[in-house]
């Protein structure tokens, strides 16, 4: 049986019995799309983020290495994937058509593709998207015309995803309640001499039991001097007394992720920790109170600068304040829409949401992490995650 048989014999009995999204939400977000594509003079759109495609089919796997893409028109969803990834296509997506390529020969990738976008005069596309291949656009553009290509197509759906609904935000905060049980769960293994690893064991082991998915980030565990610096995670390292353990996780619940950080110390703060502890708070709430509709991003970020500044010159922070999260794939839970840093003039609306990643380091000493994922509403950030912005201290 090849993937054609396959996929034929799987539709006849298991067809969409894995849809996530009702299909008057996933109607709604079509009609939007195609509007804003009408506006902007699109007639087709060539969209391969793994999240765009399940935000607008359900499609979902954890293969996302591999080739995959959905071409929207005025009248049709075609979705392409590779030949082990037709089982999830048939399951989890509502497309008009799905097609699909051997995964040992991507060259039969291209000509199924220009046959479907031909028609199309002006094809939008994300040129930031990570599985936009060049090995893909490029004979694209040799065959069909590069003058047909635009790169706006990204910014139509990012500005579809950044405002959740009513079920995303209950997806969400189910998310956060599964993430809040695995920090705590974490905490509770925390003392001298337990590794960071089994601390995220602990963490992790909770929130799969809890019921969430394969997360897009696995848990983040660093201790005491490894917490000083950003992006590295746990690695076997023994606590020791009096150091602090930094700790970020975020729960899959229907692929969408609300993240927390909490940090905690086998055995007592010091001052300097509760005065960074202070400060992650004192940001926090001006970025809570400037999250409204109507001020932008930026006007956010200079809040949330105004608030750290007393320690800007000792403590590394990122500049990011807040980035958007919602439906995500590994390698990441960043949702890529928007981001809460200085220049971004885009305003904020009414149910958008942000994991707010407060976090100040002091290199190759220590940091110290508390945050919160945030929903705007017309009076100011609303937690959804259920951070209770102590610094746990463990004997």
């Amino acid at each position: 049986m090849d993937h054609h048989a396959y996929r034929q014999a799987l539709a006849e009995r298991l067809a969409g019995s894995e849809v996530p999204f009702p299909e008057p939400e996933l109607a709604a977000r079509r009609r939007r799309l195609r509007e804003a594509m009408a506006a902007a003079g699109l007639e087709g759109l060539l969209l391969t983020d793994p999240a765009d495609l399940h935000y607008l089919t359900g499609y979902h796997t954890f293969e996302v290495s591999v080739h995959a893409c959905l071409v929207v028109t005025a009248e049709r969803l075609v979705l392409q994937v590779p030949s082990i990834e037709t089982g999830p296509a048939v399951v989890t997506a509502r497309v008009d058509e799905v097609i699909g390529y051997r995964w040992e020969n991507p060259g039969e990738v291209i000509e199924p593709l220009a046959e479907r976008l031909a028609p199309c005069r002006r094809i939008g596309l994300d040129p930031m998207s990570a599985g936009l291949r060049p090995g893909v656009l490029a004979p694209l553009q040799a065959r069909l015309g590069a003058e047909r290509f635009r790169d706006d197509g990204g910014a139509l759906v990012d500005a579809l995803r950044l405002v959740k609904s009513p079920l995303e935000l209950d997806w969400l905060r189910e998310s956060a309640r599964i993430t809040g049980l695995g920090i705590r769960a974490a905490r509770r293994a925390i003392a001298p001499g337990v590794t960071d690893d089994a601390v995220a064991a602990e963490g992790a082991r909770a929130m799969l039991a809890a019921g969430s998915e394969f997360m897009s980030l696995q848990p983040i565990v660093t201790v005491g001097a490894r917490s000083g610096t950003i992006h590295v995670n746990h690695k076997r390292r023994a606590i020791g007394a009096g150091e602090p353990v930094f700790l970020e996780f975020g729960a899959a619940w229907q692929r969408y992720t609300a993240p927390m950080m909490s940090t905690a110390v086998a055995g007592r703060a010091d001052d300097e920790m509760r005065a960074l502890r202070d400060a992650c708070r004192a940001i926090f709430e001006a970025l809570c109170a400037a999250m409204r509709p109507g001020n932008t991003f930026d006007d956010a970020a200079r809040a949330g600068e105004a608030a750290l500044a007393p320690l800007a010159d000792r403590a590394f922070f990122s500049g990011v304040f807040g980035y958007a999260v919602g439906a995500q794939f590994p390698p990441s839970w960043v949702e890529g829409t928007g981001y809460i840093a200085r220049g971004q003039e885009r305003a904020f609306e009414a149910d958008m949401v942000f994991h707010l990643p407060l976090c100040l380091r002091l290199p190759g000493r220590f940091g110290i992490g508390l945050s919160d994922t945030v929903r705007v509403t017309p009076e100011g950030g609303e937690p959804l995650t259920d951070n209770d912005w102590r610094l746990h201290e463990r004997d």
